[in-house]
């Protein structure tokens, strides 16, 4: 993990962290928000869990909106309030594998999954030992964590 962030970072990060609240609410997972930016600066997909059904994650969410082969998938950068899964019941690939199979070369967080629903998530470890460059934004974590909240109760995680 690497701390080369920027201000364009921080503010579509704070997108994606307000895509969150757009979330059904769940008892079993978590409200998050993805937003994919191509190497110009430029906003080509986003997503929040649930967006299509109960199962769909965030990061799933927005790479489904866009053509697996698209180019801009090679320099752009995901944006996601969480870590991107890397266990995952209702479907066969984690958010970890699409994005490393979309060959994003970039991953910004605000929040590092807590032992909630899964005691050892290791997305940010997945993706860097991938070669993807993943950079956590703690000052963001709280407001990611806001959407959450119920799920969280007193953990501070």
């Amino acid at each position: 993990m690497t701390d080369a962030s920027t201000e364009q970072d921080r503010r579509w990060l704070r997108t994606a962290i307000s895509l969150s609240h757009q979330c059904p609410p769940s008892q079993t997972a978590f409200s998050v928000g993805a937003v994919i930016v191509d190497g110009h600066g430029n906003e080509i997909s986003r997503g929040y869990s649930r967006e299509t059904n109960a199962h769909v994650h965030a990061e799933e969410a927005a790479l489904a909106k866009l053509p697996a082969d698209d180019p801009r998938l090679k320099t752009a950068t995901l944006y996601s309030s969480l870590e991107p899964c890397t266990q995952r019941r209702s479907r066969p690939k984690t958010c970890t594998q699409l994005i490393l199979e979309a060959g994003i070369p970039r991953v910004v967080i605000a929040w590092k999954e807590p032992p909630t629903f899964v005691v050892d998530a290791n997305g940010t470890e997945a993706l860097t030992a991938a070669g993807v460059t993943v950079i956590a934004l703690p000052e963001l974590a709280n407001a990611a964590r806001a959407a959450n909240a119920h799920l969280l109760g007193h953990q501070g995680s």
